[in-house]
């Protein structure tokens, strides 16, 4: 049986907010944001199961993440495992419900997912007594406000929990900077909050991080992505020699351009590390001639040069070119997991972890990697991070392979957590 150690004072404060009348009063919701591994989202789903349980009956409730399967992975499973020598806990995945009693006193939590704009519809004509909302800052706004809309229980609450964005983000904007007349009881976790934490996983916590992704998920700042996007790339860190290896798999990662560069990347795996092998980049602007998909996918066969490619990822934007591939039968292709911000942060941490290197051969990779910087007025517009869309085609190809393939063999570091 595992040994919990103390709760914090930040956690505390959140499993018990609700039980003290003048604190209660004062307050209609609670957020918790900070650093990875803080604990904060522990102390909030507990207290939110508390709070349901000693507050209501016979109601309904959400709980809330990115998606469906991230909240049951990272809420409901070990929420499950904490509450259960409390209460009777029931767990229908075929509903994405959670049946929650103690005796004759019985709530019900119904799991959803802020994927997009569309989830709104989702939770559309449900009544709650409140809702508890992780990873907040991953959920476009539409989904969110429906959500609290449909708060209208007497005496319900709203539970907010986040690791940092962007401050242009809009929950940061209008939660956390007006928490005081949003009448929100704000509380900053680091992984000082954590008491579980030894010295040495939060020093190799640090480790994983560079830039801004360090600032916002050690630190827990809301601060501004600027600057280069790979700030932990150096050739003498991340480049070896081009030399014969004994790779056990290989694959093909593309960033389709007919105008705009066409970039590939060859991939192989020697011990525990990814190598980009070697690379293929032809400019059609530059080169003052466009190929067809015919004339890509002749060379691209001659890139491969015979080798036993697993699978070549490719642009899902590229549907003919997908489509000639498969026409073709002689690869296996998937369609590239195109999450920018997801595939930006694995990047990095491959990159910092050294699970990824690069041939020396691979020139142009290089030259992208300098000039690889954050749209900062794209920033201050939208609230959103993204990268300027110049000189990325390597970088995007790279990311496919990351997101789509990396992240499999060897399991990601859970990032939001």
């Amino acid at each position: 049986m595992s040994k919990y150690k103390p709760f914090s004072d930040k956690q505390i404060k959140v499993l018990t907010w609700w039980l003290h009348p003048t604190v209660s009063e004062k307050y209609n919701a609670v957020i918790a944001d900070g650093s990875v591994r803080s604990g904060k989202t522990m102390s909030m789903s507990n207290g939110f199961v508390f709070w349901a349980m000693s507050r209501f009956e016979g109601q309904n409730f959400a709980i809330c993440g990115k998606t469906v399967g991230s909240c049951y992975r990272n809420v409901i499973k070990p929420l499950i495992q904490m509450i259960s020598g409390r209460y009777q806990v029931k767990y229908l995945r075929s509903e994405n419900l959670m049946t929650v009693s103690l005796g004759t006193r019985v709530n019900y939590f119904y799991i959803f997912g802020g994927r997009d704009e569309s989830s709104q519809d989702l939770i559309q004509g449900i009544t709650l007594a409140g809702v508890l909302l992780d990873e907040v800052a991953l959920m476009p706004r539409s989904f969110v406000e429906q959500a609290l809309a449909r708060c209208s229980v007497a005496g319900s609450r709203f539970w907010f929990n986040c690791n940092p964005d962007t401050p242009h983000h809009w929950f940061y904007k209008e939660w956390i900077k007006k928490a005081e007349k949003k009448k929100a009881m704000y509380l900053h976790f680091n992984m000082d909050d954590n008491l579980t934490l030894s010295r040495e996983v939060k020093e190799r916590y640090k480790t994983l991080y560079t830039g801004t992704f360090y600032d916002r998920y050690i630190k827990g700042l809301w601060v501004a992505a600027d600057g280069l996007i790979y700030p932990m790339f150096s050739e003498d860190k991340c480049v070896v020699p081009t030399e014969k290896r004994t790779y056990r798999m290989y694959y093909v990662s593309i960033d389709y351009g007919t105008l705009n560069p066409f970039s590939a990347g060859l991939w192989g795996l020697c011990g525990t590390t990814w190598y980009r092998v070697d690379e293929y980049y032809y400019d059609g602007r530059n080169s003052g001639r466009l190929l067809t998909d015919e004339e890509y996918y002749e060379n691209l066969t001659s890139f491969i040069n015979g080798r036993p490619i697993r699978a070549i990822i490719v642009d899902p934007s590229a549907a003919s070119f997908i489509t000639l591939i498969r026409r073709r039968g002689k690869y296996a292709v998937m369609t590239a997991n195109n999450n920018v911000i997801d595939g930006i942060r694995a990047t990095a941490t491959a990159l910092i972890s050294g699970r990824i290197k690069f041939n020396d051969c691979c020139k142009n990779t290089f030259e992208e990697f300098k000039s690889y910087v954050w749209d900062t007025k794209r920033a201050e517009s939208t609230g959103e991070d993204k990268p300027i869309k110049q000189n990325d085609h390597a970088m995007d190809d790279i990311r496919y392979f990351v997101n789509t393939i990396l992240e499999r063999h060897s399991g990601a570091v859970n990032l939001r957590r």
